[in-house]
C-alpha cells in the first residue's frame, strides 16, 4: 500500500533525514495546515517513535521545540553470518552501535545451532547496552549464500549445509527479521556509512566466492528474485579448466576467489587453504601470491569493466578478505577497467577499498531492519493500530 502524502510515515521519514526539526519545517516541506501537522507529531510522539525538546535557539519569543528520533525505547540488530564467523551490532533507531561482538562459528553447523548462538549474543548485547529484550524491534540478517529475500529463506546456498528454506525469520518469535546476502547489507552499510551523496554504488567482495551488491539511484537493487550481483559465476573466457561448485566452469570465482588463488598457491608449493593464507603470503612478500593476487585483480577487472559500461556506477567499492591486500588486487582491477571501459563511464569513476572494512556486513544488516522499521508503510501501520 502507498502512504498518503503527508502521512505520519512521510512526516517521521522527514525527521529522520534531519530534513525537519521542527513544525514549522514540517508544514513548509509538506504544504500540509499547521492543525494536521501537529495531529502527525503528537502521533508519533504518543507511539514513542518521535521526541520533542526546546532547545532551539529563539528568534525572538519562545524558543522553537527541536523534534528528533526517540532513540530510549527503540534497539536495532545487525548480524553478519560468514563461513566461519559471527558479528552482531546492536544499534539505536539513528543507527549508532550501542554494543557488539564477534565470535568464530562455523555456518556448516546448520541453522539452529547458528541462530541459537546469535540469539544468546542477542541478549548478551542489549544487558550490556542496558536495554531490556522487548525494545528489540528489528534484526537484519547476511548470509553468504543466495537468499529469497521476500521470505528470508536462503536459496540452495553452497556453502551453508542445511540452511535451504529454512525459515530463518520465524526462529525469532515476535520481532521482526529481514534476511539478506551478505554483500547486499555489506553494500548497503558502506553506502550509508562512506559514500551517502553517491547515487550509483558497486560493492564487490572478493573473498572465497566473489559477489556484488548494487546500489541504484541510491536504493538497494535486488533483481526480480535476489539474485542480482551474482558477478562470481559470469564466464571468464581462457579457463575452460576450472571447475566451479556451482557446477559450470570457467567462473569469475573458480580462477579468481581467495579459495581459486590458494588452491594454485598449493600447487606451487605454498600451502594455502583459504583467502586468509593468500594475504599472510601476499604481507610477507612471497612474489608468487603477489603476481596472483594481481593477475586475479585483472579477471575481475574485466568483468567489472562490462558492468562499467552497463551500469555506470560513480564508485565500486572492493571488500572482502582480499581487499586487506588491496593495493595489489586493485592494481589489477584499475589497469582493466579503465582500458576495458568506455572514456565516457569512467570519466569520474572511482575504485576504491572498503571505507567500512569488516564492519560493513553488521552496519549494513542493522541498518536494513532500521531502514525497514521506519518505512513509511511500517509507521504508518504502527500508528493506525
Amino acid at each position: 500500500m502507498t502512504p498518503q502524502p503527508g502521512s505520519a510515515g512521510d512526516v517521521l521519514t522527514l525527521i529522520s533525514a534531519g530534513s525537519a526539526t521542527t513544525r514549522s519545517d514540517l508544514a513548509r516541506l509538506t504544504g500540509l495546515a499547521r492543525s494536521t501537522i501537529s495531529q502527525r507529531v503528537d502521533a508519533l510522539i504518543e507511539r514513542g517513535l518521535v521526541e520533542e525538546t526546546e532547545s532551539g535557539e529563539s528568534t525572538g519569543g519562545r524558543p522553537p521545540r527541536q523534534l528528533r528520533l526517540h532513540t530510549e525505547d527503540h534497539a536495532f540488530a545487525g548480524v553478519d553470518l560468514g563461513a566461519t564467523h559471527c558479528r552482531v551490532a546492536l544499534m539505536d533507531i539513528s543507527g549508532n552501535v550501542l554494543a557488539e561482538c564477534e565470535d568464530s562459528l562455523l555456518i556448516s553447523e546448520g541453522p539452529e545451532n547458528v541462530l541459537a548462538h546469535v540469539d544468546q549474543r542477542l541478549d548478551q548485547l542489549l544487558a550490556r547496552a542496558r536495554r531490556p529484550r522487548g525494545v528489540l524491534r528489528a534484526v537484519g540478517i547476511g548470509v553468504p549464500g543466495p537468499v529469497e529475500f521476500a521470505t528470508g529463506r536462503p536459496n540452495n546456498p553452497p556453502i551453508m549445509p542445511g540452511w535451504n528454506d529454512y525459515p530463518v525469520p520465524e526462529y525469532f518469535g515476535g520481532v521482526n527479521v529481514l534476511v539478506d546476502n551478505d554483500v547486499n547489507v555489506m553494500a548497503l552499510g558502506e553506502h550509508r556509512n562512506a559514500f551517502p551523496g553517491i547515487n550509483h554504488l558497486l560493492f564487490v567482495k572478493v573473498g572465497t566466492g566473489i559477489g556484488c551488491g548494487i546500489v541504484a539511484d541510491g536504493k538497494l537493487h535486488r533483481g526480480a528474485q535476489g539474485s542480482a550481483g551474482d558477478i562470481g559465476h559470469i564466464r571468464v573466457s581462457g579457463h575452460e579448466d576450472a571447475g566451479c561448485r556451482c557446477g559450470n566452469s570457467a567462473c569469475l570465482e573458480a580462477v579468481a576467489g581467495g579459495a581459486a588463488i590458494a588452491r594454485r598457491l598449493t600447487e606451487l608449493g605454498l600451502p594455502a587453504e583459504t583467502g586468509a593464507d593468500v594475504v599472510a603470503l601476499v604481507q610477507s612478500g612471497n612474489t608468487q601470491a603477489l603476481r596472483l593476487v594481481r593477475e586475479a585483480g585483472r579477471l575481475i577487472g574485466e568483468v567489472l569493466a562490462s558492468l562499467v559500461n552497463f551500469f555506470n556506477p560513480e564508485v565500486i567499492v572492493i571488500g572482502g578478505a582480499l581487499s586487506r591486500v588491496h593495493e595489489h588486487l586493485l592494481a589489477g582491477i584499475r589497469e582493466t577497467v579503465y582500458r576495458r571501459s568506455l572514456p565516457l563511464a569512467t570519466h569520474h569513476l572511482s575504485i576504491t577499498p572498503s571505507r567500512t572494512g569488516i564492519a560493513a556486513a553488521a552496519l549494513g544488516a542493522g541498518l536494513l531492519a532500521i531502514e525497514h522499521y521506519l518505512s513509511p508503510d511500517n509507521i504508518n501501520r504502527i500508528v493506525n493500530a
